[in-house]
């Protein structure tokens, strides 16, 4: 059972309780041959949004949800509520979700590949932060930008994931973090920048806010008319991730290879290989995201899944073990890597442009999506302050660009450098709840990177 640096916060407290009291009510009202999974989710977050460097909107909001899986008969049914945070209320909603959930079930049919629910041990990770007072959040973040046309979200607070079952496992995960993910405008011109952690420091904040605003500057530059072609590129670690992040899409999913639609599967069977300065782990140390899953398995802390360019290992869900064979490692139902961690080369920031010579760099990327699956293949867009380079020096502004690149050539002969600082790009989405998990990477110097249009 671990523990780390208790999470000091009255929120936090209230809902282990709580969760502890509904697990323990709902547990023993089961009958005989059910089993059940109870999977908690929570948050208590401050949202400020804001427009031209002003306040637009601040909200508060606390919620907690409740899954119950239950499996009976070899059937599973699973279904979701919230809870009020009353005991007796909930207590009482619960025990007709928990009736609800048998009643479907009856109408199933059995499931062969069911995974049994079984005691898989205890732990607790609490993550303490260092954040911002409410009632100081405005003040930190327009104080730095008097003077800029700012526009953005902050989210600050506490989130956490918990999992109880009917065989007597127990995992907690609670942690403190907050993000600042903003643009800032001058006219139709655009610099996006974000600034993320559990611990604010004003001097980081303002270093950030320095970086985009310079970056902003640059975009004032006469703009570059730049044809379709191969060239050099820089992805800083934002745009990288980016690209990294569809990894997620199959690419390292055990069924989607065993399915034959995984991106990356010429790489599982020894047909290819990727740059030999490319490692790539999954890291729960870096704290984003709990290693337990919705069955309450855990993950190793940090699983090797490709090192030198090679594929060392696949995310394996208990169910995919079950139906092919394979050895389970912990992954979720979707299979798609939760913490990814790229490990840093040896370019040096300072040389970065240096280095690049002539050609693109880019500090993000949206809208990618397979445009070959077979063959690895990726298609996107550039985004907000992307720039033509010329003799190491940045020359102007681009319009947005189409790009169509292999993995396997952008990730393998093609890439040229990773930086030796990276950064961590954390999940942002606040749809629902707000979300956990993200990737560290560092930036990347690819050689002929295509662009299309």
């Amino acid at each position: 059972m671990n523990a780390r640096h208790p999470v000091q916060d009255t929120f936090s407290a209230r809902v282990h309780s709580h969760f502890n009291a509904m697990a323990d009510g709902v547990l023993a009202d089961l009958r005989a041959g059910e089993e059940l999974t109870l999977n908690l989710s929570a948050e208590e977050t401050l949202f400020v949004r804001f427009n031209n460097n002003r306040v637009r909107q601040n909200t508060d909001v606390s919620q907690i949800s409740l899954s119950l899986r239950l499996q009976f008969a070899g059937r599973t049914l699973e279904k979701t509520r919230t809870l009020s945070g009353s005991l007796d209320a909930d207590h009482r909603a619960v025990a007709r979700l928990l009736e609800a959930c048998r009643e479907e079930a009856r109408v199933l049919p059995t499931d062969p590949n069911q995974v049994p629910i079984a005691n898989n041990g205890m732990s607790r990770d609490d993550f303490a932060g260092a954040l911002l007072a409410p009632e100081n959040v405005v003040g930190a973040v327009v104080g730095p930008a008097v003077g800029a046309d700012l526009a953005g979200l902050y989210a600050g607070g506490v989130v956490i994931r918990a999992n109880r079952n009917s065989k007597g496992q127990s995992h907690w995960f609670a942690t403190e973090t907050f993000f600042l993910d903003y643009s800032l405008y001058n006219g139709t011109l655009a610099a996006k920048g974000s600034y993320a952690g559990s611990r604010w420091s004003d001097a980081d904040w303002a270093a950030n806010l320095a970086r985009t605003q310079s970056l902003l500057a640059l975009l004032g530059r006469p703009q570059q008319n730049v044809k379709p072609g191969g060239y050099r590129t820089y992805l800083a670690p934002r745009a990288f991730s980016d690209l990294i992040g569809m990894l997620g899409w199959n690419a390292l999913s055990a069924a989607a290879w065993k399915q034959g639609r995984s991106p990356f599967k010429k790489l599982m069977e020894k047909e290819a290989r990727l740059s030999p300065l490319l490692y790539i782990d999954e890291n729960f140390e870096l704290g984003l995201t709990p290693r337990f899953n919705s069955l309450g398995e855990e993950s190793a802390q940090k699983l090797g899944l490709i090192e030198q360019g090679e594929l060392k290992n696949l995310l394996v869900s208990s169910r995919s073990a079950k139906e092919y064979g394979l050895a389970a490692n912990g992954a979720g139902d979707g299979e798609a890597p939760r913490a990814l961690d790229v490990r840093c080369g040896n370019l040096l920031e300072k040389n970065v442009l240096k280095e690049l010579g002539t050609g693109l760099y880019l500090s993000n990327l949206h809208y990618l999506n397979w445009s070959d699956p077979v063959s690895a293949r990726v298609t996107g867009m550039t985004r907000y302050a992307c720039f033509w380079v010329e003799g190491g020096e940045i020359a102007g502004p681009i319009k947005d660009l189409r790009w169509d690149e292999s993995l396997y050539q952008a990730l393998g002969p093609k890439l040229m450098a990773l930086t030796r600082h990276a950064e961590i790009d954390p999940a942002i989405d606040t749809y629902f709840q707000r979300a956990l998990g993200g990737s560290r990477t560092p930036g990347a110097l690819i050689d002929q990177f295509t662009f299309t249009l």
